[in-house]
């Protein structure tokens, strides 16, 4: 079979595993593309064996990229690929986050299919690390109803996990009472909850595979962490843990970003003073005291350029990027003025309450584009060849400018070296 043969296959089959009205029809196409996925040396895997490596000083000043991936989700994933092919990259990340799965239109098997299948596309081998991220808990509803919040986290864990996810982020940072006395107090349901999600997650892994799990201390957007907080929460997060059960591998921390960035009035992102400082304290302690491979650093895409070199420095195990991708798709010269105009009109109609008083046009557009990729998947997928060409060339770009400033250029050696197979 040609290479063009067998991409024009590909292509076909991810279209119909997102597209076809029938899901049964779209479960097949999931199911031929795993299978096909599996033929050429393409699975997904758990990024715990590199994580450990890293907990025990094996390797220094790489930061794993976990990239969140909204919409164009098998072109994006191809330029992923392409860029990480070109520069031998094995450890890099594809996630989505609990709140995208709902606005995206995007469950986990059909997330995953299209990883694969660009996989498959670019012809990239071995392990691909699909994530869970921010898989969190609603405060709102979890203070309504404990339990049934509970039982619908360990629902979509148990999805995600079928689909291939063996890297799960658990957030329960939301739960932090800050209103309490002492940072144990503050910090116990944060405990509780991610003790029983990590337990739960190990009663379902796969034979053979040990899932990454992350946890979370700080909730972005909110108060910087610190290490107290960190061995706050680590004490009671293993006492309730239990002996002989894998814990967490990372710890999600706040040190002054928030996702998406701070939009302007004028809908510019604002600059940000991030505390790299304590990134590198807080990843020395993970790593030195809890065996963890550091902490991990989000609502990073929209930093300035200088910035991310900083992050390997420091010693980050990992760092989340989804709006700067985004933002790249919707502003490029080869995204359709007229699409563009059209989901500008939606948006101002169908999210109207949203709004917050004082926003203007452009701020809130920004904050609330992201929601089209849900609402306008199918027209997104059925761009001009060209203008995909052109937005995967530059996002393409992009993604090698972040391989080589995280340092994880010429990785795959690494990866092949820790992950088991």
């Amino acid at each position: 079979m040609s290479a063009s043969v067998a991409g024009g296959r590909v292509d076909r089959l991810v279209e119909q595993a997102v597209l076809h009205a029938e899901e049964k029809v779209r479960a097949e196409n999931r199911r031929q593309i795993g299978g096909l996925a599996a033929s050429q040396g393409i699975y997904p895997a758990s990024i715990q064996g590199l994580y450990d490596a890293a907990g025990a000083g094996a390797y220094h000043h790489k930061t794993v990229p976990a990239i969140n991936i909204r919409g164009l989700t098998y072109e994006v994933a191809r330029a992923v690929f392409r860029a990480a092919l070109k520069h031998k990259v094995g450890a890099f990340i594809f996630e989505i986050a609990r709140s995208e799965i709902g606005y995206t239109k995007q469950r986990p098997a059909e997330y995953a299919a299209c990883i694969l299948a660009a996989a498959i596309r670019e012809a990239f081998q071995g392990p691909v690390f699909i994530q869970g991220d921010h898989f969190q808990m609603n405060q709102k509803r979890y203070a309504a109803d404990p339990k049934q919040e509970t039982e619908s986290m360990k629902a979509l864990i148990k999805e995600a996990v079928g689909a291939g996810f063996y890297n799960i982020d658990i957030d329960a940072s939301t739960l932090v009472d800050l209103k309490k006395e002492g940072l144990e107090a503050q910090q116990a349901e944060n405990c509780r909850v991610t003790a029983e999600m990590t337990r739960f997650i190990r009663s379902i892994e796969p034979e053979g595979v040990t899932i990454s799990v992350g946890g979370e201390i700080g909730e972005v957007g909110k108060q910087n962490s610190t290490v107290a907080d960190l061995r706050a929460f680590m004490s009671g997060y293993l006492a309730l843990l239990g002996p002989g059960i894998k814990g967490i591998s990372k710890i999600s921390v706040q040190t002054g970003t928030t996702h998406g960035g701070v939009v302007l009035p004028d809908g510019k992102i604002a600059s940000v003073n991030l505390a790299f400082d304590t990134l590198k304290e807080l990843s020395q302690v993970a790593r030195k005291e809890y065996g963890m491979s550091g902490a991990v650093q989000h609502g990073a895409s929209t930093l300035p350029d200088e910035a991310f070199h900083l992050f390997p420095e420091v010693g980050t195990a990992e760092v989340h990027l989804a709006t700067g991708f985004q933002n790249i798709i919707y502003e490029s010269s080869h995204f359709p003025q007229d699409l563009m105009q059209t989901i500008n009109q939606h948006l101002l109609k169908q999210y109207a309450d949203e709004r917050k008083s004082g926003d203007t046009e452009e701020q809130f557009l920004y904050k609330t584009r992201k929601k089209a990729f849900g609402d306008f998947k199918r027209e997104m997928w059925s761009l001009p060849a060209e203008n995909l060409k052109g937005i995967g060339a530059v996002l393409e770009e992009r993604f090698s400018q972040l391989f080589q400033k995280l340092n994880v250029v010429n990785t795959a050696g690494l990866v092949k070296k820790y992950v088991a197979v």
